[in-house]
């Protein structure tokens, strides 16, 4: 029983999981969007006081089930694991914990956070791994199917499928995504739980709260046979059958042991019912202490734009220019704030319905989300990468409080402007500055005559890029937006 509401509750966090980061509506986190919240780094992160309570209380009673459970990286393994298992039955062997290596990684790990080193601690945490995997892999994979059964419902007449533009986002990050999968498989596949119990620094943290859980799986010596099943089936290398003993510190809970006992000398119980055999109240009841762990897990845890002309003429795509200064969303109050919060889980960037969020490819903001206008504008009705950020990187905000942050300014290059050369009207960024902070002026002061170029009000601009997008100037906009490196109330 344990093991079949461990494999449903891990199912449900997966598949949840999963579609939040495969979804490119901006609906799913609506309904998802708790999941990610209750991942743990994150809670700390964003000083999730409830959720980190929660998962405190949670591991102290029923020991590391959130990384069976909760941690979709976690999960990932268990199945990679599970499919090596069918080519090669009993495959794992008891090992001693690596203490040194797991609190090095976690001493680290902190100084990281500490240090604002975003790369490294990106690098390790769980979930941010996770994300990466799903928006940089397999998002593109299911947009491309999207589009498929869109081209076929567009044959019929129908409009339930709409095509989407697929594009990568950034090619370090790809990358990055493709090593930690096939890393995660070779490891998963050969050792099975080998990343949570040597790098995880989540994995580090619960293992300390684990080892004085009050329901743990426990030996029977008198029942044990000394088959060693419980060991070759245990994915975290725990098990020491020779001794009778459980590493719970490295236990994730799983139920593998007991399933695979034949003599029924494994049980997930407490200290006093292991003692004397029977619980206060009478024999164990294991449907009822099922029942429990599912109760407490259940309560822890656009069309698309295109340019055109008529057809008459091929145009150039839009390049992003080279920004002194990155663009970072409103809400994220600073680079600094950015560089201390944000795991690089890329939710908001697959999220961001208006294609403005890409990976940064600089080496010291690494995976964090950056802005960019080629293929659209920050929206100042639009607060979703805010909503979706389970890391606190990322501030909630309301519509009116966005209108009011001045993430950036924009920067004229009158040489490239079509007005200010003379050869047409143009007067496109003023027309669609949404709030007026660009004003046609004539270039020459004294001369009415002469040609209107855009000037900005800096200290109205909150540039949010709708300028630089509209431009009709290529591949490089005549007016671009240059970001602050903390953002301003105006």
């Amino acid at each position: 029983m344990l093991r079949k509401i461990r494999i449903t509750l891990a199912t449900i966090f997966l598949l949840g999981l999963t579609f939040l980061f495969l979804d490119f509506t901006g609906t799913a986190h609506t309904w998802l969007g708790w999941m990610a919240k209750a991942q743990a780094l994150e809670a700390v992160l964003a000083l999730n006081v409830v959720v980190i309570i929660a998962l405190v209380v949670v591991t102290l009673v029923f020991g590391r089930i959130y990384c069976s459970v909760i941690c979709p990286l976690g999960i990932l393994q268990d199945i990679f694991g599970w499919i090596g298992k069918k080519t090669k039955k009993n495959r794992y062997s008891y090992s001693k914990e690596l203490k040194w290596l797991r609190y090095i990684v976690m001493g680290l790990f902190i100084i990281a956070i500490i240090a604002g080193i975003g790369v490294f601690f990106q690098l390790l945490a769980p979930y941010s791994a996770f994300g990466r995997i799903m928006s940089s892999i397999f998002q593109p994979l299911y947009m491309l199917g999207n589009n498929v059964l869109a081209g076929i419902a567009e044959r019929a007449d129908s409009y339930t499928f709409y095509s989407v533009d697929v594009w990568i986002k950034s090619l370090p990050v790809l990358i990055i995504a493709v090593v930690t999968l096939i890393a995660l498989i070779i490891l998963a596949w050969r050792n099975g739980r080998t990343y949570c119990n040597t790098i995880c620094p989540v994995g580090t943290v619960l293992s300390l709260l684990a080892r004085h859980s009050l329901l743990k799986i426990r030996f029977d010596a008198d029942k044990c046979k000394n088959c060693s099943l419980c060991t070759k089936n245990c994915k975290a290398s725990c098990i020491d059958f020779k001794t009778h003993t459980i590493d719970h510190s490295r236990c994730v809970v799983c139920g593998d042991c007991i399933k695979s006992c034949k003599f029924g000398a494994l049980k997930y119980t407490s200290p006093t019912s292991h003692a004397n055999g029977t619980s206060p109240s009478g024999p164990t009841d294991s449907s009822r202490r099922s029942f429990l762990l599912a109760s407490a897990l259940a309560t822890t845890a656009l069309a698309q734009k295109k340019l055109v002309d008529g057809g008459l003429a091929p145009i150039k795509a839009k390049q992003a220019p080279g920004r002194v200064t990155p663009l970072t969303p409103p809400g994220s109050l600073s680079a600094s704030n950015m560089e201390k919060h944000c795991t690089g889980c890329q939710l908001c960037v697959t999220k961001c319905p208006n294609n403005v969020l890409r990976p940064s490819t600089d080496l010291t903001s690494l995976m964090q989300p950056v802005m960019s206008y080629e293929k659209g504008y920050c929206r100042p009705e639009c607060t979703l990468c805010s909503e979706v950020c389970p890391a606190g990187a990322i501030k909630l905000i309301d519509k009116a409080e966005k209108s009011s942050i001045q993430i950036g300014h924009a920067i004229v290059t009158v040489g490239e402007c079509i007005s200010a050369q003379g050869k047409d009207e143009c007067g496109n960024c003023e027309r669609h500055c949404p709030v007026g902070a660009i004003e046609m002026v004539p270039s020459d002061p004294d001369d009415d005559l002469s040609p209107y170029v855009p000037a900005v009000n800096e200290a109205a601009c909150i540039g949010c890029g709708a300028c630089e997008y509209v431009c009709p100037v290529r591949p490089f906009s005549a007016i671009h937006v240059e970001g602050h490196e903390v953002h301003r109330k105006i």
